[in-house]
């Protein structure tokens, strides 16, 4: 279910770091000893595991127009914009900043495992990297899976989470690892007592061929929207930091039940 095992290559273009240098919530520094804890109710996974964080957006898409909007391929023969700003409360809690702190919540949680994590942006301050990129970003560090991390934007009335995955597939990693991935991490959050989306796809699941960041992947990739941050009562979930500690659980149970699936 899971590429080949191969070393870590940290690319320039995909700026990948095991080390984060965040100016917020500070991303733990890497560790695979083999730990002592780990997350309630969920199964152990190998220590030997590596996972790649995706988080969405970055603090500085906005000031970077002519960046983040130019072209890229899509991975189905057509082009979209390298990225976006992302979306935000009507606080103006950016959906990039709840994502970089999930992003680093989640590596605490798997980091106590033993599993070794790699996210695809170095700070919330910088720009990109692209869609495309992020895609790769799997393969490029020899992983065993991709997740990348979003909030929605959808009408207020809209609430619940739901995961997404590649299809129709473009790869045998697609064809049914990432979407048994998917359900893994669907479960985990209903589990942790979070509503499945009423406003898009259908049981927290959604099949998407539009997103460039799973498109690309050749492991098994997930693409989590938390919730509806227009959505009040789930603009406060993810404002606090307990309500993002319980999803980087959930999220953090979901991947490793995925993982201790794999043949060892």
């Amino acid at each position: 279910m899971s590429a080949p095992r191969r070393a870590l290559v940290l690319t320039p273009a995909l700026l990948l770091l095991v080390a984060c240098t965040a100016a917020g919530p500070a991303a733990p520094t890497p560790s695979v000893a083999v730990p002592t804890s780990s997350v309630t109710g969920s199964p152990a996974p190998s220590p030997q595991r590596t996972v790649v964080l995706d988080p969405g957006h970055n603090g500085g898409n906005a000031s970077a127009r002519a960046a983040v909007t130019r072209q890229v391929p899509d991975g189905r023969g057509g082009t979209k914009a390298c990225n976006t700003t992302g979306t935000s409360t009507d606080a103006g809690y950016p959906e990039h900043a709840f994502t970089w702190d999930l992003a680093a919540r989640v590596r605490a949680h798997l980091e106590a495992d033993g599993v070794a994590v790699v996210l695809t942006r170095t700070s919330d301050d910088g720009v990109g990297p692209c869609v495309d990129e992020r895609g790769k970003a799997g393969q490029e560090a020899g992983a065993d899976l991709l997740v990348s991390l979003h909030a929605d934007g959808a009408a207020a009335t809209g609430r619940g989470f739901h995961v997404a995955y590649s299809s129709p597939p473009l790869n045998e990693a697609q064809s049914g690892p990432a979407l048994d991935l998917a359900r893994d991490l669907r479960d985990a959050l209903r589990a942790g007592g979070f509503p499945t989306s009423d406003y898009i796809g259908r049981d927290g699941l959604s099949p998407r061929s539009d997103l460039g960041g799973l498109n690309f992947a050749t492991v098994p990739a997930a693409l989590v929207e938390c919730a509806n941050m227009r959505n009040p009562g789930e603009a406060a979930v993810v404002s606090s930091a307990d309500g993002r500690e319980r999803y980087a659980t959930a999220i953090a149970t979901g991947i490793r039940r995925f993982l201790a699936g794999l043949p060892g």
